[in-house]
């Protein structure tokens, strides 16, 4: 691309690209990765597994890392977005950025293009030359989906191929340095039944009735984990426990017909330090005792892990020291920090806007902030990559 745009028209063309998960996110992929080519930078695309989506990943300095220091810095964020919704709640465009109020509104503006925008335009004013470790960008596929490019990312990686081991994750934290989060396990119960005309229901076999046992049961055990706790609960103040929580349930075709499925889904939010094979596995015995002598099957759909950084992590005290940051956070959301981690990475939830704006219509990114995380990072790359 022959010139770089502006903070905020690179942020309109990025929230301009329509990456809700249904869609491919090439497009934004090939533009960004079109906007950042140049000598000295290493642009690698990451196909999924159905070739339809990619995780990106651009890399400038030094081509190697070193074992032992791992010195360098990414800055990681997600491209795609939640749906819209009802389009009439929306005030403007939800893919079109809008001003008003102080604010830049839009589908994606806080969470997260917002960062995505300030990460690839300083990627972009970066000489590799003068850089003494690596600048590394880590935009993934279907984060909302659960943090699936990222688990993707990390499985694909090749071994040899050391990362800094340092990691801004931009999640919208208003300008706070989080160092940990709540994982996220997606779970189904499924239970099956057989099929018949009300009429004559004891040709058939309900597939209602036993799933309510389980909703029930899986309600009690939602209040025995309501009173775990354990050494990161001090840092979720509102919710210090596990979360279980039944989101979904779908069951029967019509009033006159007996029901031969009954789906129910639900989700467990895991503190970091808790096992969350032990509170899998309490699900797995509840849902075993509540539905004994029907046909059903428990399975465990997707799992984006707790996270937690070390109070003494490098990157960590340089976030909280260039934000004047004494207190520690966590949030209950999940992020690719979970993932990540697993590489031996450092990471840091750090980036502008509330989460409390994000999935909402009228989303939007605080001006103010927008402009106040640029000079942030710019800091942290030169002191990870540069100094």
């Amino acid at each position: 691309m022959s010139s770089k745009l502006s903070d905020k028209d690179l942020l309109a063309r990025l929230v301009a690209f329509d990456t809700v998960s249904a869609n491919s996110n090439l497009p934004i992929v090939d533009f960004i990765s079109e906007y950042l080519e140049r000598p000295g930078v290493e642009i690698i695309k990451q196909a999924s597994v159905d070739g339809k989506k990619a995780n990106l990943i651009a890399w400038m300095g030094p081509t190697e890392v070193d074992d032992i220091s791992r010195a360098g810095l990414i800055l990681s964020g997600h491209v795609d977005v939640v749906p819209p919704g009802d389009l009439k709640q929306w005030q403007s465009d939800p893919f079109e950025l809008t001003e008003r109020e102080g604010s830049y509104y839009a589908r994606g503006s806080c969470d997260m293009k917002g960062f995505d925008a300030l990460a690839v335009n300083i990627f972009a004013e970066n000489n590799p030359a003068k850089l003494t470790a690596p600048l590394v960008l880590l935009f993934s596929f279907d984060e909302e989906l659960g943090t699936l490019g990222s688990r993707h990312f990390v499985e694909h990686w090749p071994a040899d191929k050391l990362l800094p081991c340092n990691a801004i994750i931009g999640e919208p934290t208003s300008l706070k340095a989080v160092r940990m989060h709540k994982g996220h396990f997606s779970l189904s119960a499924t239970v099956h039944g057989q099929t018949a005309h009300t009429g004559s229901p004891h040709l058939g076999k309900n597939a209602i009735e036993p799933a309510a046992k389980i909703i029930n049961a899986l309600a009690e055990l939602r209040e025995e984990f309501e009173e775990l706790r354990c050494e990161a609960s001090e840092y979720f103040k509102e919710v210090p426990y596990p979360g279980l929580n039944v989101t979904t349930v779908t069951g029967g075709t019509a009033i006159n017909v007996i029901p031969e499925l009954c789906n129910i889904g639900f989700g467990l939010r895991v503190l970091p330090g808790m096992d969350s094979d032990v509170l899998i596995k309490r699900i797995e015995e509840t849902i075993n005792n509540a539905a004994s002598g029907s046909d059903f099957e428990f399975q465990v759909l997707n799992d984006s892990p707790p996270f937690s950084v070390n109070e003494d992590a490098s990157v960590y005290k340089a976030v909280c020291k260039i934000v004047n940051q004494n207190d520690a956070y966590g949030v209950t959301f999940a992020s690719d920090a979970g993932h990540l981690s697993k590489l031996g990475i450092d990471c840091v939830l750090f980036g502008p806007g509330a989460i409390e704006v994000a999935h909402k219509p009228n989303e939007y990114i605080p001006i103010d902030e927008f402009n106040k995380a640029k000079p942030m990072l710019e800091q942290l790359v030169y002191q990870f990559c540069v100094d």
